[in-house]
């Protein structure tokens, strides 16, 4: 068989990233060299103060060392409290602006005046007089002849009070869910807002969503009960989530806490459940189900 009949091999297609880290929603967006990560934005590894001669790619942080954690940043998820509105400035007038603004001076137009002569083969004329301030109108407007043209033009305009100045409009920032971090002592050199090496994509963009409501829903379920699970323990909680968003299984718990401890992170991740249906670039990467774990720590 000549040379040229020979089928070329195609290249592999790169892996597509399988680590979900939880970005920094307040660092810059932009999209990493090479890294394993995904995210629900595009991201580079960034810290205030750099490590020397640092090349990991998450930020170096003081944490716990027997715990496995994708977070970077710490927060609160719980609504900010809104601005009240403030009045709008009043409508100030003066003494001068009170008062009635003077009229313009309005004439008719007049008719034509006609003029003839007794010379029966000579020519006519129509003369017409105009009045001062002569216009289309009906009626005779009284008033004066050199009045503005634009009148009261700000009666109406509000004042500001230079002593009660109106609040500036405030970006509403994207909130963080409480952080717990693992200890890490390798940085980066990269100067920034902490951030970590990711790459957007629409299973980022749907885990961080999942992963905020489970979190809401655990700090609900702990803030009803009366009594609190042991701290320093944990629950690791293995599920199967269908591509509809249904949780389908509960696979397999494990628990150093007590019973209620771990019912809260089951009922946690079970009451919101579905969670949405998937993208059709999730399915060709996840199927029609995948298995999911999640770990819950008592402080």
């Amino acid at each position: 068989m000549p040379p040229d009949e020979f089928e070329t091999q195609k290249p592999a297609p790169k892996p597509a990233p399988f680590k979900f880290v939880e970005a920094n929603p307040d660092a810059p967006d932009n999209v990493p060299d090479k890294t394993d990560n995904f995210s629900f934005m595009n991201q580079q590894v960034a810290q205030e103060k750099p490590t020397p001669n640092g090349t990991s790619d998450m930020p170096a942080l003081v944490g716990k060392k027997d715990v496995q954690s994708t977070q970077i940043v710490d927060g609160q998820l719980t609504k900010p409290e809104e601005a009240v509105p403030t009045a709008p400035p009043t409508e100030a007038t003066t003494a001068e602006e009170k008062q009635e603004a003077p009229k313009q001076e309005q004439n008719p137009l007049s008719g034509f005046e006609k003029q003839e002569g007794e010379n029966p083969d000579a020519f006519g004329s129509n003369v017409a007089k105009f009045a001062p301030g002569a216009k289309a109108v009906p009626d005779r407007v009284e008033g004066i002849q050199n009045a503005p043209l634009i009148q009261t033009a700000t009666a109406n305009t509000p004042r500001l009070d230079r002593q009660k100045p109106q609040p500036r409009p405030v970006l509403q920032k994207q909130q963080v869910r409480p952080g717990i971090f693992s200890d890490n002592k390798f940085g980066t050199m990269n100067i920034g807002p902490t951030a970590v090496d990711a790459k957007w994509s629409n299973y980022g963009v749907y885990l961080q969503r999942m992963i905020e409501t489970v979190q809401i829903q655990w700090d609900r379920i702990l803030l009803s009960s009366t009594l609190y699970p042991p701290s320093g323990t944990t629950v690791t909680v293995k599920f199967r989530m269908d591509s509809d968003g249904k949780i389908t299984a509960i696979v397999d718990v494990k628990n150093t806490s007590n019973e209620q401890g771990k019912e809260a992170c089951i009922s946690a991740i079970t009451a919101r459940s579905p969670y949405g249906k998937w993208s059709d670039d999730m399915i060709a990467v996840l199927g029609d189900s995948q298995e999911m774990t999640f770990t819950f720590y008592y402080q």
